[in-house]
C-alpha cells in the first residue's frame, strides 16, 4: 500500500531533524533520501544514499534516522535501505542547502 503525501510529509520532516555531521545540512534538503514507506503494520522503509561510499559516519547517520522516524507515532521499525544508483551529486541538493554551502 503507498502511504498518502500526508504521512510522507510527516516522515520527511522528521528526517530533516538528521544532520549530516559533515556538512551540517540536514539529509533532505542535501537530497540524501530518495524515498520513504510505511506498511500498514508500521515499518517505515528510508531508501537513501550518503555522500560518498566509504562516509564513516553512515551507521550514525542511519541510527539517527531510526531515532526521527521512532518519534512519529504511526512508525513501530524503521529500516533503512543505502544504495549507490543513483549516485548523490551536488545536483540533488535542495537551493536552501546549496546557498548554505555556498554552491552555485
Amino acid at each position: 500500500m503507498a502511504i498518502d503525501q500526508d504521512m510522507k510529509d510527516s516522515m520527511l520532516g522528521a528526517l530533516e531533524n538528521v544532520i549530516d555531521p559533515e556538512l551540517g545540512i540536514d539529509i533532505v534538503n542535501l537530497g540524501l533520501v530518495y524515498d520513504v514507506d510505511l506498511t500498514d503494520e508500521g515499518l517505515a522503509t528510508v531508501t537513501m544514499t550518503l555522500t560518498s561510499m566509504g562516509c564513516p559516519l553512515g551507521p550514525v547517520i542511519v541510527d539517527q534516522v531510526q531515532t526521527a522516524l521512532g518519534e512519529l507515532p504511526e512508525v513501530k521499525e524503521t529500516k533503512v535501505d543505502i544504495v549507490w544508483q543513483p549516485a548523490w551529486s551536488k545536483d540533488n541538493m535542495s537551493r536552501y542547502a546549496k546557498m548554505a554551502l555556498g554552491i552555485r
